[in-house]
């Protein structure tokens, strides 16, 4: 896998992927940035929280569970510190759907966190990663 990060002026760059996706990564004003793009562990987060929610909905789908809809809200604390690193992460799945069993959803979140997503897998070596849920019935 290749990534290009190109500078684009200031603090931005252009993150180019490739399977030929874009995204704008820019730093806040107060480091010369002009806040136009999400910040560099913010994108973190995002690729987390992205593989973890495939995993998720791949579970559930190949289980034929009705969902209707799946949201995974991330939270994270950072060292005080130089390096800011993440020093703990929580992932809060809203899962919607009829009939939806928890076990279902536990197992899906599980299997993820310890088998399927490489990002996770890969943070939490050095991360605490903890995962909760809740279930909306769509009925």
């Amino acid at each position: 896998m290749q990534v290009r990060i190109k500078w684009v002026d200031g603090m931005m760059f252009l993150g180019e992927s490739e399977s030929g996706h874009a995204v704008v990564i820019d730093g806040p004003p107060e480091l010369g940035g002009n806040n136009m793009g999400v910040r560099p562990m913010e994108m973190l987060l995002l690729g987390m929280g992205g593989c973890t929610s495939i995993d998720v909905m791949q579970i559930l789908q190949k289980g034929r569970n009705n969902v209707t809809d799946c949201m995974a809200e991330i939270s994270a604390e950072r060292a005080d510190t130089i390096p800011k690193v993440f020093t703990k992460i929580h992932v809060h799945f809203v899962v919607t759907g009829k009939e939806l069993k928890e076990a279902a959803v536990e197992r899906a979140i599980k299997l993820s966190a310890e088998k399927y997503c490489s990002a996770s897998l890969m943070l939490q070596k050095s991360v605490e990663i903890t995962h909760d849920f809740e279930i909306i019935d769509a009925g």
